[in-house]
């Protein structure tokens, strides 16, 4: 048994929070509604929830900090469990935070407010493959890569890859809009969603059977896709799956500038050639991923990957190729292509910082081509300017026929008089700023949480009013995730 007394730790977000009323009550109700087992109050389970996997947090931890603090911890084995807690959460107006991998870097699933944490790891089971509609109907806590496995010793692939695939939930990927890293050919998380069940914040059920189209009216599922648990819990749903490629090409090429591989990448699109995999690096995190590789030197490598049948890799392949070497690229070869994979789901780089006082984060933004460049030069410059920013470099992940997804790494330590969570806000508050006075938007794929909640308004304008009043109609009592998208968590800055 872990000894743990949470006053000797500081709480980070801590303000607002208000402890449950009657909590044996609630206790008692709880164990009844979904038994004994899948109800905790023990300090060491408390302290698993504390925080998710943004480096700040992590920051946090390492000193003795605590980011939010939820009271009792549940773990509901079936979607009648979870609507339980949530009409006993309504009734008695306490915070619900839906949990499942804790993979999320925004803070979205941070118990801001205390609370009831509600981890959707049980919903585990994958219910079945319709091979006939190419698709999965898959319990919502399922992990990434248990589910990838399965596929592929079925001969399929799922198509969605994130970087946190060992460590995330397909009701994450839903929560927060996620996109994978092969999402130039099989899409975003949203793209892929064909129905879900989802249990409101009044214990309600609803469920959104598959459908390949409609015309009957707005499409109410799509408004719970990147909702982060605000407005209900996603507990099933049914995907998108690919056969397994049959085969795969491995393309590299290193341009003189950012510009040239923009280019190359868009022109390759306007073909209508989707390679699975493109990724742009800039000179900074080409010297730091592809040092061994001579021909990148000073340069900006772009790494491809084709996949499917044969027939169709080999046109890919072909164009990608012509569009690369009339913007200048050089041939590398499939070598860098081959790092990548052997590298991708590392993170070492990021997560190794906090013990040196460095602060660091990753940030993803999107923007539409004729942007494009200007929107990595204004954020490299706004973010370098940020007293104590020793690191701002960026890498292009997600290409779309009419835009990209970039994303920018900062690294540094607090000026004179700040603290660290003083700089991280800056370098956040001073790269979204610059997203935004370009045209771009402040997030791509991991959702909003606390770290851009203050900027959503500026994003949608007008219609954020309409997002906070269809929060308001479904969750009255704020109940469901309190704090995230419809709150400015981060108090002043330049918002």
């Amino acid at each position: 048994m872990i000894d743990l007394n949470f006053e000797d730790f500081e709480l980070v977000y801590k303000e607002d929070r208000t402890e449950i009323k009657n909590k044996d009550k609630i206790l008692d109700e709880l164990k009844h509604v979904i038994g004994d087992k899948n109800v905790s109050i023990l300090k060491s389970d408390i302290l698993a929830y504390t925080r998710d996997s943004s480096l700040i947090s992590l920051n946090w931890t390492i000193q003795g900090k605590i980011a939010g603090l939820p009271e009792i911890i549940t773990w509901p084995e079936d979607s009648n469990h979870i609507s339980e807690i949530l009409k006993i959460a309504n009734r008695e107006k306490i915070p619900i935070v839906p949990f499942a991998e804790g993979s999320g870097v925004v803070g979205g699933a941070i118990p801001i407010k205390g609370g009831i944490i509600i981890d959707l790891k049980r919903f585990n089971k994958i219910i079945e493959i319709n091979d006939q509609n190419l698709t999965v109907t898959v319990q919502a806590g399922m992990n990434g890569m248990n589910l990838e496995r399965y596929l592929n010793s079925k001969g399929y692939t799922g198509g969605h890859i994130p970087q946190s695939l060992y460590t995330s939930s397909v009701g994450g990927w839903i929560a927060h809009r996620a996109a994978g890293q092969f999402s130039t050919k099989y899409g975003k998380i949203e793209d892929i969603v064909l129905g879900m069940e989802v249990v409101l914040p009044n214990g309600e059920m609803i469920k959104f059977d598959p459908i390949a189209r409609a015309a009957t009216g707005p499409q109410l599922d799509k408004y719970f896709i990147g909702s982060e648990g605000t407005l209900g819990i996603v507990t099933q749903a049914t995907l998108k799956i690919w056969p397994y490629p049959e085969k795969r090409t491995l393309i590299s090429y290193a341009f003189p500038t950012i510009e040239d591989a923009l280019d190359a990448v868009r022109l390759t699109l306007r073909k209508q050639v989707n390679p699975a995999v493109v990724r742009i690096y800039d000179a900074d995190e080409t010297a730091r991923h592809f040092e061994h590789i001579e021909k990148a030197t000073d340069r900006v490598m772009t790494v491809f990957v084709c996949e499917g049948i044969t027939e169709l890799v080999d046109l890919e392949e072909k164009i990608t190729r012509e569009k690369c070497e009339e913007k200048s690229g050089i041939d590398c070869g499939e070598e860098p292509v081959k790092h990548w994979f052997e590298t991708r789901f590392k993170v070492t780089e990021t997560s190794m910082f906090p013990p040196y006082k460095i602060v660091a984060d990753t940030i993803e933004v999107s923007i539409m081509w004729d942007k494009a460049a200007d929107l990595y030069h204004s954020v490299i410059e706004s973010t370098s300017q940020v007293e104590g920013n020793l690191l701002i470099t960026a890498h292009v992940s997600h290409f779309y026929p009419n835009g990209a997804g970039f994303y920018f790494t900062f690294g540094g330590v607090p000026g004179k008089g700040k603290t660290e969570f003083d700089f991280y806000k800056e370098c956040w508050n001073a790269t979204i700023k610059a997203v935004l006075d370009v045209g771009g938007s402040i997030a791509h794929h991991h959702g909003i949480g606390v770290n851009r909640s203050h900027w959503m308004e500026r994003e949608w304008g007008n219609g954020y009013k309409v997002m906070k009043q269809f929060k308001e109609v479904l969750d009255p009592n704020n109940i469901l995730n309190p704090g995230k998208i419809y709150t400015p968590t981060w108090k002043g800055g330049d918002e």
